[in-house]
């Protein structure tokens, strides 16, 4: 396992570990694949599944081989993260009018959210290079799963938080788990460019999506779903774009099955971000080569609320290896997604939602045909962002000895 450079193509061993080239451009975890035994790894892969109990229970660790093999056990902090589940509810199905439809509910990791896939990782790195202190910047949910490996692997977590657009439920959650929270005046670009800055002279790993080994343990998510799936894929994966990392993540890990011949062929993935905070989109709706930051993110959704995506260069990479499209949604979009996946009783934060606007809208636009399938993935809880639903909350006042019960049954 070596270190390249996304920019430059230079590579560099794992230790000591960086995050960043010394021309500037982020790093990713290369691994030479070429003696794999695809067969004998899926047998395994499956014999996995029973395990109840340490490392390989873990819908992570149980990919160990092709996510960090190189890592002994002893180091390893999990908390059986994975093995979340996939849906199929057929009545969103049937008001869309898509052949096939499934939701990855990552929302049903141990924090909460799809971060516990790469969090698990990175701690578990940092931890085997002897570090005691781990930060990161967040919106929220990096900052709760982070603070719940810390607290497992006995290690002091660090937290810098925005102050403003960050949901309270994210942030008590992370209290509650023992981290220090440091709020700011700023965004959460601001916070990337301190740790980035700052973060080794004071002795901190940083865990953010600019970290490689936290994008190995995101590629689990899409392992998972194509084991699932009986190693056969969808015609299209939507995901939802903040920092850009899952996408990274998924890319690189439909990179790994395609050439171990996991899967026969790579499917196309559609990137939605909010209208508020997309950046990203804008860039490729324009055909411009760079991003420009959007200074001033904007939306309810508070987990893409991000301006400056730092994997934005990944992500852009991946699109082109999968004939990727992008979307942006409004907030009013992703909160009527978000009512019919909480009402089909799965939920999801409003991030999350943002994939099932965006299907929407790509059907809609004939982008994605009827007769095609795909796979939402959901990656936050309906639990971490409940000020949204606070609007929609109603109390019906009652009269249990007089009310009129047929009525207010019908």
């Amino acid at each position: 396992m070596r270190l390249k450079c996304v920019d430059c193509g230079s590579s560099c061993p794992l230790e000591p570990f960086q995050v960043r080239c010394g021309c500037g451009g982020l790093l990713e975890v290369e691994q030479d694949l070429t003696l794999v035994d695809a067969e004998l790894l899926k047998r395994r892969f499956q014999e996995r599944l029973s395990e109840r109990m340490g490392v390989y229970a873990s819908g992570v660790w149980r990919y160990k081989e092709l996510i960090f093999p190189e890592l002994p056990d002893e180091y390893i902090v999990t908390k059986y993260e994975g093995n979340t589940g996939m849906y199929a509810p057929e009545p969103i199905r049937e008001t869309l009018g898509i052949r096939g439809l499934y939701f990855k509910a990552q929302s049903e990791n141990p924090s909460g959210s799809f971060k516990d896939n790469g969090m698990t990782v990175a701690v578990s790195h940092g931890r085997s290079l002897g570090y005691s202190a781990f930060a990161c910047t967040s919106t929220g949910n990096t900052s709760s799963s982070l603070a719940m490996y810390a607290a497992m692997g006995r290690s002091r977590a660090y937290v810098f938080v925005p102050n403003r657009k960050v949901s309270a439920n994210k942030v008590l959650q992370t209290q509650a788990y023992g981290a220090r929270v440091l709020s700011f005046d700023g965004t959460y670009d601001d916070g990337i460019r301190f740790l980035e800055k700052r973060g080794e002279e004071l002795g901190l790993y940083v865990c953010n999506s600019v970290n490689p080994l936290r994008i190995e343990g995101q590629k689990s998510i899409i392992y998972e779903i194509a084991q699932t799936l009986g190693w056969s894929l969808p015609d299209w994966i939507i995901i939802p774009g903040g920092a850009l990392s899952n996408v990274s993540a998924l890319g690189k890990g439909l990179a790994d099955l395609k050439s171990l011949g996991f899967i026969p062929s790579v499917p196309r993935i559609a990137l939605i971000q909010a209208e508020g905070a997309s950046p990203f989109h804008r860039m490729i709706a324009s055909g411009s080569p760079v991003l420009t930051p959007e200074p001033r993110p904007d939306t309810l959704a508070s987990a893409l609320n991000i301006g400056n995506p730092p994997s934005w260069k990944k992500a852009r990479s991946v699109l082109e290896m999968s004939s990727g499209v992008t979307c942006s949604v409004t907030d009013a979009e992703i909160l009527a997604a978000k009512a019919q996946i909480d009402r089909s009783g799965i939920g999801c934060e409003p991030a999350s939602a943002a994939t099932l606007a965006g299907l929407q809208k790509l059907i809609a636009e004939k982008t994605i045909a009827k007769d095609e399938t795909a796979v939402c993935i959901l990656t936050g809880n309906l639990l971490k962002d409940t000020d949204v639903l606070k609007g929609s909350f109603q109390d019906i006042p009652v009269d249990l000895s007089g009310s009129d019960w047929e009525a207010l049954l019908r």
